[in-house]
């Protein structure tokens, strides 16, 4: 038996001993990379934003109409991860002029701003971000330039002049070993029409090392399209891929050795074979105060879940600036690999370029996402800013007297004034940040946010929920003073006369249907539920509590007053206060609820028994709730602050005169508009078909109709097209 046993001894010795030799080298590699792909690409997703503006130039004081297209990079479909996108306009210098947060329904956010009459004439920022983008600022969110005129304002043309010059970096930061260090060279011909050629030349140490071995994977924004393991003959493998299994985009060609090092790495682009197209029938042209006619037509591959895609139109005056970027263009390069490649195909279609153009652009490129290094270390990377799926989230800092950070672990109290209780802690951590989840809504909000341990000299910093990162940048100032464009002229004098007859293309607000929680009081029932208008009126809150509370008290001292709570079940008093609430906001002073008028007060809820919300254990509740409810009638202690806030802003519809009657065709009231129509919403049937109509205004001129869109099953499309009014 013995004798029997000895051969397995040794063999599960040397299989012990081989693994440390190896370094626990995994036995089937392919596997491991792929899971480790895997892992990475669901811990830390991909999100883009499109922004489709109505225009790309405006005149000061002007209305910008915005659509929002939130895209999940690994599917290209419309990402439901995030509610919240945040728009900014950023002057030449890259400072903030105004801050919006949009709200995403699935995917999707119309937006409008005003433009600043007092803005001088340069070129502008849009960017936008979500919450999650904001780990990866300041370069990688969306941006785009705008000019922005004032005719009536001397100062000179401001134009940014390295704004976004940065060639992208992976998470960490760090890159591959350079070939020559590894004994492995990658080499790569996609300029062949049906077939991507990969060449790997490695040298005799190379090969030693790595038993003739290398590992070859392909990816394409977030998706693995191939990994095989290798053998290598001599010193010159080929490999072939037929261009049919490489998906359209961007794809990561990345080699590795037999330890899974990543030692070489190539990016190519391979276009979108399938021309998906929009199809728009009207009139080549028309009159003035005349009705337009829209049909849509959506097809070749566009076939599919045609009632749940997003469209966005404009309709605006042609001009020799207009941009010819669109969302297909957009998300070949988005966010993921910085800004020069992007910028390299402004104003050009990537499908029509030369395919030597763009494999010259992806020579040094490197991803901001897909880093090897990054997938394959042992811990996934820590972000501060999370996903805002379901909650918005508000954030800030707790400082002593000296503007030092507090001590890790203290509890900071947030609460809303009203006639019901709703109480929410946070606790700091090393650095005494802390951060709350607020309801994502419209409604105006007044939050009341205070330490939970008062000291003296202590201070709360609310962080602002945009991001201050900002790309550096700077301007070119042209004092040449050359003469404004005539149409830019006319779009201003249109502005003008606008003004002054007060007509306006902003409607009625839009109704966001969004999902309102019904507040509860956070310590449900209470023990006792004393109604004041059922008893005789006291003068005193003393009084009061000794009248009708039973098992609290509330007495003077030499230095004001306390208030106690027996424990119900052993009748004897608590050793800690009770939690002290005036319509629903913490107080820690008892001498404010002693000093409030019994006149005031409608209802007084107590909860006597211990009561835990999460790790915050109160000895029990007492919450005075005033008629008025707002927690008007107490002034607020130093060291909490009173915020008014609303989670996303209100978004107005687009409205334009209907010349349907006589008397508005006869109108005498001219209409100038600079945008013709936008519709930031239209929804095909079922069969891809939608009409939009809309009335001409009483300027004669080419027009350009704009049409960006996407479908729930991710595939983009977008259509310009060019129609005359007549005068």
């Amino acid at each position: 038996m013995i004798k029997k046993l000895k051969p397995v001894i040794l063999f599960l010795i040397y299989s012990l001993f081989q693994q440390g030799v190896n370094g626990q080298t995994p036995v089937n590699m392919t596997a491991y990379l792929s899971e480790k792909f895997s892992r990475y690409t669901k811990s830390v997703p991909r999100e883009e934003i499109y922004i489709h503006t109505d225009r790309d130039e405006y005149i000061s004081g002007e209305d910008l109409w915005f659509n929002t297209y939130l895209i999940d990079r690994q599917s290209f479909k419309p990402s439901v991860n995030s509610k919240i996108a945040y728009f900014e306009l950023l002057n030449p210098d890259n400072r903030p002029i105004v801050q919006k947060r949009i709200w995403l329904n699935g995917g999707f956010g119309p937006g409008q701003i005003v433009l600043p009459d007092t803005l001088s004439t340069g070129v502008y920022t849009i960017r936008a971000y979500t919450s999650w983008m904001k780990n990866f600022l300041p370069f990688n969110c969306f941006s785009k330039d705008i000019h922005i005129y004032n005719a009536f304002s001397s100062r000179a043309f401001k134009e940014k002049v390295n704004s976004g010059k940065m060639v992208a970096a992976g998470i960490n930061g760090k890159n591959y070993p350079a070939p020559n260090n590894s004994g492995l060279t990658l080499k790569v011909d996609n300029l062949k029409p049906d077939v991507l050629e990969i060449n790997v030349v490695t040298d005799e140490k190379y090969r030693t090392a790595n038993n003739n071995l290398f590992y070859l994977s392909i990816q394409t924004h977030g998706n693995i399209n191939r990994i095989s393991s290798e053998g290598i003959t001599d010193g010159y493998t080929k490999i072939f891929v037929s261009k049919n299994q490489l998906p359209a985009g961007i794809n990561q060609i990345t080699v590795f050795n037999s330890k899974g090092q990543p030692v070489g790495e190539r990016f190519i682009y391979t276009p979108d074979k399938e021309n998906s197209v929009v199809t728009v029938h009207s009139a080549d042209s028309s009159r003035l105060r005349n009705k337009i006619s829209l049909d849509l037509e959506l097809g070749n591959g566009l076939t599919t879940g045609l009632n749940s895609t997003n469209l966005s139109i404009s309709v605006v005056p042609l001009n020799n600036n207009h941009s010819t970027t669109d969302i297909n263009d957009y998300m070949v390069f988005g966010t993921e690999f910085g800004l020069l490649q992007r910028n390299a195909l402004k104003d050009k279609k990537a499908n029509n370029v030369a395919p030597e153009f763009i494999d010259s652009l992806l020579q040094t490129v490197k991803s901001n996402w897909i880093d090897w290094n990054a997938v394959l270390a042992d811990e996934l990377p820590v972000f501060r800013y999370q996903l805002e799926k379901d909650d918005h989230y508000l954030m800030g800092k707790l400082l002593t007297g000296d503007k030092k950070a507090v001590d890790a672990d203290k509890f900071v109290i947030l609460t809303y004034p009203g006639k019901i209780a709703v109480f929410q802690y946070a606790k700091t951590d090393e650095e005494g940040n802390f951060s709350f989840r607020i309801h994502i809504d419209g409604k105006d909000n007044e939050l009341i946010i205070q330490p939970d341990e008062v000291t003296k000299n202590q201070s709360i910093d609310i962080e602002s929920s945009f991001s201050d990162q900002y790309p550096k940048s700077e301007t070119s100032v042209d004092s040449t003073n050359e003469p404004i464009p005539p149409y830019i002229s006319n779009w201003s004098a249109n502005h003008q006369v606008r003004k002054i007859y007060g007509t306006t293309s902003v409607g009625e607000p839009l109704t966001n249907v969004i999902s309102r929680s019904v507040p509860k009081r956070f310590y449900g029932k209470p023990s006792n539920e004393i109604i004041m208008k059922d008893y005789i009126a006291l003068p005193v809150m003393q009084e009061v509590f000794f009248e009708l509370l039973v098992g609290v008290f509330l007495k003077s001292k030499k230095s004001g007053y306390e208030i106690i709570m027996n424990d119900p079940v052993i009748n004897k008093t608590y050793d800690v206060p009770p939690g002290l609430f005036i319509d629903g906001v913490m107080v820690k002073d008892p001498s404010v609820i002693a000093g409030l008028n019994p006149e005031l007060v409608e209802k007084i809820d107590v909860v006597r028994d211990k009561y835990f919300v999460g790790d915050y254990l109160f000895f029990g509740i007492v919450n005075i709730i005033t008629k008025a409810g707002d927690f008007s009638n107490v002034t607020l202690p130093d060291y909490a602050i009173r915020l008014p806030y609303r989670v996303i802003d209100p978004v107005y519809s687009f409205v334009s005169p209907d010349y349907s009657s006589v008397s508005m065709k006869r109108s005498r009231i001219p209409d100038f508009r600079n945008t013709l129509y936008w519709n930031p919403s239209v929804k095909p049937d079922k069969e891809g078909k939608a009409r939009i109509e809309f009335w001409t205004s009483d300027i004669g001129s080419d027009y350009e109709i704009n049409i960006q869109g996407i479908t729930q099953e991710g595939k983009s499309f977008s259509l310009k097209k060019t129609i005359k009014i007549k005068k």
